[in-house]
């Protein structure tokens, strides 16, 4: 170890007191070189934000400059109705800004924008800003000849290929704002987030490989329209693009002989064959509606959150350059997908307006061998590497060896996302895979705040393993109490925000009630995160997980409510409740309790259907890892379940505290005596 670096860490314990300074090499070409330049910046964008962040956006191109005050919001339900208004007044086009702007103004149109890995690894492609500028104009050519209007939702359900950046870029050129449904999703929720926002066009492929899996994604897309359909919501455009037709052997051909309606399917390919590679940007609003990207509700309803042009562009914009200390010649590579928010602003979003050179990748880690993502890095000389704490515990099972084949020393920042790493996971990343040498951004943020809002900066901030560390410029947390009081130094609590920065979520779709109850009824004045964090004796902000009924499994947000509703949906079932429990590889797992109606006998044939219920309704990201036989569950006398002890159960956790408000507290000892033995 460094000699540097204090405290108990080669074990994993004493992360609290262990620091590892930034490395000297990186600070001298830093955008923020030391701690006291990120302190100096940052109170100047608490303090004086609105000169903070027009500085910020003198780098754009802008039709209009801004009416009023640079940044407007009240937090207060009490006050009025919740609002955030950016720069408004001012227009502008992000599309316009990330490509256009790259190409003309600043000549990089030669330059690569992504370098392309497909699944299988002889499948590859280089794609420049001229070539992503034209396909761009061509796809959004395509749209308004389909009918797309400024303002009209579109669907796109499409694996991780370059057609995906094409769809999303096309729609934000023509004011069109795209609904990504990530492409592991059911028909059942892709219908639900089509209906929900009204979608007038959907984009989907033929099909895709994960690994040695083929997925039949326009069958899946038939399955929602036909639900939608039924629910008198007519899509009148499908768009596929022919992504795996051509590389099918005869045993897969079959799997993907799906139905074709003339009336509403179009080939992409046929669709772009005339179209112009010129097509006129759309001047925006900086506060209309860029996109809207679902996430799960503890109600069991998704959200739509609603992201706006203007500080959303500049926000990922700005965490892209300072968080990942982005210099011209970097080679940057997310392993996130496109389909959840990380994809969006740290693949595409953010990176392109920083005139990026990325790599977007099709497959998973262990295919066609589990030094995939190394091979990767070595290929094409990665600098900073993001992915998340799932990907790391999952990749740490085959050991160093996997690792030691690959030349890992392009290697500079590496970065987490989804869910806060465990110290064992940080400290074999930044050994192994950063040779003791990359300072690793472990960043906090929700698919709501659009942005790394609690991160280190590579080449400013000591940092201890497991800790988000600081908040980003304009961001200011506190940790409230259960009572909303603020409470300082040393505290553990609920995760607040006092005030907005530009790419916080302006509402969710359709339903401005319900985003004021979620994110600022509870404490009055504050953004609520949903998330408890602990600040430790030096300030530094540690996650401590979800403070509502949300899972994280893999680094992805499940409601219970979600889950339970799936799993009664199985004709056996009378009632469920649905907990987390720790799993060495995605963080969390499922664990499930199922009560089954009278007369029916638990099987494992009854398990297996409804884990099968729960990945057909959801998703396979939702599988249940364990299921188990309840005779009754723990409850208050007023019905609540308690599952405060349905997760110490599931965790085996003798001690479970006061438990004298139950209506019967004997069921809790049946419980544990009859807990999943894979799980004891």
């Amino acid at each position: 170890m460094p000699s540097q670096v204090r405290g108990k860490e080669e074990d994993g314990t004493g992360a609290e007191d262990a620091t590892y300074p930034p490395p000297a090499l990186l600070q001298r070409q830093a955008h923020v070189k030391d701690f006291s330049t990120y302190t100096d910046m940052y109170n100047r964008s608490v303090h004086n934000p609105q000169e903070f962040w027009l500085e910020a956006a003198s780098e754009f191109s802008w039709k209009t400059s801004p009416s009023g005050k640079v940044l407007d919001y009240n937090f207060d339900i009490t006050k009025g109705k919740i609002f955030v208004e950016f720069m408004k007044g001012a227009k502008t086009n992000v599309c316009y800004n990330v490509l256009d702007r790259n190409v003309m103004e600043k000549n990089l149109g030669d330059k690569t924008a992504f370098l392309w890995e497909g699944n299988s690894p002889d499948n590859s492609s280089v794609i420049s800003y001229w070539d992503l500028l034209k396909q761009v104009c061509k796809f959004a050519n395509v749209l308004i000849k389909l009918g797309v209007k400024k303002g009209d939702r579109v669907a796109i359900y499409l694996p991780m290929i370059p057609e995906l950046v094409y769809a999303m870029l096309a729609c934000a050129r023509i004011g069109a704002v795209h609904s990504i449904v990530f492409a592991g999703f059911s028909s059942e929720s892709l219908c639900e987030r089509i209906l929900d926002s009204q979608c007038v066009v959907l984009i989907t492929a033929d099909g895709v490989f994960r690994g040695e899996k083929p997925i039949n994604l326009k069958q899946i897309a038939d399955e929602a329209l036909q639900k939608c359909n039924e629910k008198m919501h007519h899509v009148k455009n499908c768009v596929v693009v022919k992504h795996l037709k051509g590389r099918l052997n005869n045993q897969n051909e079959g799997k993907f002989q799906t139905a074709w309606n003339s009336d509403v399917d179009r080939w992409l390919d046929e669709l772009m064959a005339d179209a112009s590679e010129e097509c006129e940007p759309e001047w925006l609003d900086a506060e209309d509606p860029l996109f809207i990207l679902y996430t799960s509700g503890s109600t069991g309803k998704p959200k739509g959150v609603v992201h706006t042009v203007a500080g959303y562009l500049l926000y990922t914009a700005l965490t892209f350059k300072y968080v990942f200390d982005y210099h011209e010649n970097d080679i940057y590579w997310s392993t996130a997908d496109i389909g959840w928010i990380t994809g969006h602003s740290y693949i595409v979003y953010g990176p392109l307006a920083n005139g990026a050179t990325s790599v977007m990748f099709e497959g998973i880690p262990t295919y066609p061998h589990v030094g995939r993502f190394w091979e990767i890095v070595q290929k094409y000389k990665v600098t900073q590497f993001y992915t998340a704490p799932t990907a790391i515990r999952l990749l740490m099972k085959y050991g160093n060896e996997a690792v030691q084949k690959f030349d890992l020393s392009s290697l500079k920042i590496l970065g987490t996302v989804g869910e806060p790493i465990n110290s064992e996971a940080w400290l074999w990343y930044y050994n192994v895979i950063g040779n003791q040498r990359c300072p690793i951004v472990d960043t906090f943020w929700q698919t709501e705040t659009g942005g790394h809002v609690v991160t280190p900066l590579p080449a400013a901030t000591p940092l201890k393993p497991g800790s988000a560390t600081f908040p980003f410029f304009g961001v200011v947390p506190a940790v409230l109490n259960e009572h909303g009081k603020e409470l300082e130094g040393e505290a553990e609590g609920y995760l607040v925000f006092k005030q907005p920065w530009p790419s916080i979520m302006r509402t969710l779709y359709g339903n401005h009630e319900r985003y004021e109850n979620t994110y600022f009824k509870k404490f009055p004045g504050y953004y609520v995160a949903g998330d408890g964090c602990r600040r430790d004796k030096d300030g530094y902000i540690w996650i401590t997980g979800r403070i509502d009924d949300m899972l994280n499994v893999s680094g992805h947000l499940l409601s219970t409510a979600e889950v339970e509703a799936a799993l009664t949906e199985h004709p056996a079932v009378a009632e469920a409740a649905v907990v987390s429990r720790p799993h060495q590889v995605k963080g969390e797992c499922l664990y499930c309790f199922i009560i089954l109606k009278d007369g029916i006998k638990y099987t494992e044939r009854i398990a297996e259907e409804v884990k099968k219920q729960v990945r057909e309704k959801i998703g396979p990201i939702a599988t249940p890892d364990f299921i188990q036989n309840a005779p009754g569950l723990p409850k208050t006398r007023s019905g609540k379940i308690m599952r405060r002890v349905l997760r110490q159960i599931a965790r085996n956790e003798k001690d479970l505290g006061d438990i004298s408000t139950l209506a019967d507290p004997s069921i809790v000892e049946v419980l544990f005596s009859q807990r999943c033995e894979a799980a004891a």
